[in-house]
């Protein structure tokens, strides 16, 4: 399955280009303007299994690292600061990776 068979490529395209600049990303405001936000559990659960590269139940922080690179393969990494930043906010049982609940509350704060 394709990110853009949940998500709308346009939106994906806005959503990257808002955070293109080093230190830019902010979780919040890429999940609003891809749309992720409105989506229901089930398609948010779906968008985990793509972003969960080694299929291991959990995103780690090398796959955070990617995480915009899962939109389009010619996006940006993260910063280092922007990963931490984003584990810290979705890793909420302190185990330094992010469960697909942890993902769903996350998409949902």
């Amino acid at each position: 399955m394709a990110i853009t068979d949940i998500l709308s490529a346009k939106d994906i395209e806005s959503a990257l280009s808002s955070c293109q600049a080093d230190d830019s990303f902010n979780y919040k405001s890429f999940f609003s303007m891809v749309g992720l936000s409105s989506k229901t559990p089930d398609q948010i659960k779906l968008v985990f299994g793509i972003l969960d590269q080694d299929k291991s139940g959990f995103i780690e922080e090398e796959e955070l690292q990617l995480f915009l690179k899962n939109f389009s393969s010619n996006a940006r990494a993260l910063t280092s600061a922007e990963t931490k930043a984003f584990l810290a906010a979705g890793d909420t049982d302190g185990d330094g990776k992010i469960g697909v609940e942890e993902f769903q509350s996350l998409v949902k704060a």
